[in-house]
């Protein structure tokens, strides 16, 4: 008989701050005073701890890695961050797509129901 190992799925919060900017530097390979200038001109909002400690959560390391994608590609600061908001407007409007879809479909269900 074959047994079959089931573990543990960690769930993580997207926003729930937990890396300090060194280890985040490393993982998105910026140096630390670049991601502190992203913040300066609004490109990225860590939350800051204990004073002025910043924390990034796992959503600011996909941003960072957003940006470091763009700029590689050739996009000045200010063209990433209008990309950025339409990305975010774009996402907004697919969810909300999808909602709208479950809301005809459950009152096409209820219609097609007999009484």
């Amino acid at each position: 008989m074959m047994e079959i190992q089931v573990s543990a799925v960690e769930v993580v919060d997207e926003d729930q701050p937990r890396y300090r900017i060194g280890t985040v530097a490393a993982m998105v390979q910026l140096h630390p005073q670049t991601i502190r200038y992203y913040e300066s001109i609004g490109l990225i909002s860590p939350r800051r701890v204990r004073g002025r400690m910043r924390l990034y959560s796992e959503r600011d390391v996909a941003r960072l890695r957003q940006i470091v994608e763009l700029t590689r590609l050739g996009v000045n600061l200010a063209g990433v961050e209008i990309i950025l908001r339409l990305r975010e407007q774009i996402a907004a409007l697919q969810a909300e797509i999808e909602r709208l879809r479950a809301i005809l479909e459950a009152e096409r269900s209820s219609l097609s129901e007999p009484e």
